[in-house]
């Protein structure tokens, strides 16, 4: 008898356990509504860019993100990319336009990548020729608390050859 209230007592211990355990729960999966936020976001971004307003376009940027231009250090915090956005968009020609071909998302909901082409037009070294280029670009978005995406890491490079480098 004491043999059966001892298997009882842990079958009942058991059955708690397992009643009392958390239940896992699956967040759902978003990456397609992240991917289409970060690209209604970028299109929207390439209109204010248009307007060549400083504040507009530095908008897009977290507080902390970092902008690698070709061919310059790392630009690091939002008071450092609107000096370097302020000297860009004063340009008489500048012009941009850019378009993701590929986006990823994470699978956690807090971060999508695009990669895509760029056009750019800024004045010559002359300051009066316009001179475009195109080449094309890596952005990482990361998710902000307020739900809202914001650009972390912003890099594009030139599809043209560096100034000394052999064409082919």
């Amino acid at each position: 008898m004491l043999r059966y209230s001892f298997l009882l007592a842990c079958a009942g211990l058991f059955a708690l356990t397992i009643a009392c355990t958390p239940k896992t729960v699956t967040p759902p999966d978003t990456r397609q509504a992240d991917i289409k936020a970060v690209k209604d976001l970028e299109a929207a971004w390439v209109k204010d860019a248009a307007t060549k307003d400083v504040d507009k376009f530095l908008s897009y940027y977290s507080d902390d993100a970092a902008v690698l231009m070709p061919n310059e250090p790392a630009i690091v915090g939002i008071d450092n990319i609107k000096a370097a956005l302020r000297l860009m968009l004063s340009d008489k020609n500048f012009a941009l336009t850019f378009q993701s071909t590929r986006a990823e998302a994470s699978r956690g909901g807090d971060f999508v990548y695009t990669i895509g082409n760029y056009s750019q037009t800024m004045s010559g070294p002359k300051g009066k020729k316009p001179i475009t280029e195109k080449g094309k670009f890596l952005t990482v978005f990361k998710k902000q608390a307020d739900g809202s995406w914001k650009a972390v890491a912003d890099m594009w490079s030139s599809d043209s050859a560096a100034p000394g480098a052999e064409q082919k």
